[in-house]
């Protein structure tokens, strides 16, 4: 994972390729970005922290519009600093279908440029990647979490 500390300042542009990346997912199975190319899709998105009410309504809203996602031919993952155990926690809690990927450290954040809300909130961040890997759209906005499905799902409707 060296690529992550060389390009640890960059940030990604639409029409940009999407950095590659593995974490683990809420059952600790290593997730690589890299595996869904060709095949799905992706909306990536960054999310300050399980169980917060922000990012509860947010995670809710993605998993009640999950299978339009799926009808979309795209893979919905969610990205947090919180543990792997804690991801399996909510997941359970709200019945998500999708992926959770545990960024402790925030390699993968930095990686992707997401910045900090008055410094100290972690970014609420949607990118939508197509099966290229090239990043389509970026939406930024840490107090309106529902708007990220309804954006990503109006690029993917067309792509």
């Amino acid at each position: 994972m060296q690529h992550l500390v060389m390009a640890k300042e960059a940030k990604v542009k639409v029409g940009g390729l999407a950095p590659d990346f593995t974490l683990p997912d809420q059952e600790g199975k290593q997730i690589r970005l890299k595996d869904f190319l060709g095949k799905k899709n992706i909306v990536l998105y960054f999310y300050p922290k399980d169980e917060t009410p922000g990012c509860t309504k947010e995670a809710c809203a993605f998993r009640d519009s999950y299978e339009v996602f799926k009808t979309e031919e795209a893979e919905v993952i969610g990205v947090s600093s919180d543990a792997t155990s804690s991801h399996l926690k909510f997941a359970a809690h709200h019945r998500l279908p999708f992926i959770l990927l545990s960024d402790e450290g925030g390699k993968v954040r930095k990686l992707y440029g997401v910045a900090s809300t008055m410094g100290v909130i972690p970014g609420r961040v949607t990118y939508v990647i197509d099966k290229k890997g090239i990043i389509r759209h970026v939406f930024s906005s840490q107090f309106n979490a529902v708007r990220h499905v309804e954006e990503a799902l109006k690029i993917l409707k067309s792509m």
